[in-house]
């Protein structure tokens, strides 16, 4: 059972201060842990396994019976909670987590010993946290192990990119990688695809085959995808679109991109060839 909550009240206190500054995104000085906040976002990490380490309530929020036990838990006054959190319109309870480490190997091990043909996602040079954090949230759901993240990505654990993921950034694996470790992927058997606006060098993806191990690169919301990236891709597939547009959202573009995998891979379906041309 949790001890009696102390009533904080000041903006200096240490454990406010690093809240702040997880917020902020400051990994050196919160110490390497993520803020979350909002009831759902709390019990989905809970859900997930993933070990909170302090607690904060505003003082006008009673704490709730789902709380688990041993976990320290602050209540702040309103004014210090306010001062700390992210959003404008706060939800009076907070959390500090200790954020999963993932690593590629494993994970692909892992879906190796369960007979099932990787499927990875790339996000490369992603800005956008609203983008990044749908990405995964489709990634989870359509099945994907992993998005892989390279230089410029903004982080998993900003705030926009976490409540866009609506939880699903506490299950998927989020890895950084480089252009070489793209290319350590061919000989195991994984082809790197490019997704890209339609033309002559790509293949729909309607009538490419994503039951078997690859990964799809999707690029940034402004330049696509890099020229490093562009050339070591295995093929270039893309998404047929009668309507009078260049490109789409690339959250959109990619979720898209991992129902077709998906679609494939559950149904046991063969690619179809689609009706509607670049």
């Amino acid at each position: 059972m949790n001890t009696q909550p102390v009533l904080v009240t000041s903006r200096t206190n240490s454990r406010v201060k690093q809240l702040r500054a997880a917020f902020a995104g400051h990994a050196r000085l919160s110490g390497g842990l993520v803020a979350i906040e909002g009831e759902h976002l709390l019990r989905e990490a809970l859900d997930s396994g993933l070990p909170l380490k302090t607690i904060f309530l505003s003082e006008r929020v009673a704490p709730p019976a789902w709380l688990p036990r041993g976990v320290e838990l602050l209540v702040l006054a309103e004014e210090v909670f306010n001062s700390a959190v992210d959003t404008q319109h706060p939800q009076g309870i907070a959390a500090l987590l200790v954020p999963p480490i993932w690593k590629i190997d494993s994970i692909l091990s892992a879906k190796r010993a369960g007979d099932k043909a990787p499927l990875l996602l790339v996000a490369a040079g992603l800005q956008d946290p609203g983008n990044l954090g749908t990405l995964i949230r489709s990634s989870e759901a359509f099945g994907a192990n992993a998005v892989l993240t390279t230089a410029g990505t903004v982080s998993e654990w900003n705030q926009k990119a976490l409540r866009a993921s609506a939880g699903s950034v506490f299950r998927v694996p989020v890895v950084q990688v480089a252009a070489e470790h793209l290319v350590a992927l061919k000989p195991q058997g994984i082809r790197v695809l490019a997704a890209v606006a339609p033309d002559s060098d790509s293949d729909s993806v309607f009538e490419t085959d994503l039951t078997t191990a690859c990964v799809i690169m999707i690029g940034n919301e402004g330049a696509g995808l890099p020229s490093d990236l562009l050339a070591l891709a295995d093929g270039h597939i893309t998404i047929p679109m009668p309507g009078r547009v260049e490109s789409l959202n690339a959250a959109v573009a990619g979720s898209l991109l991992l129902y077709e995998a998906s679609r494939q891979r559950t149904s046991n379906l063969e690619p179809r060839t689609s009706n509607l041309h670049p």
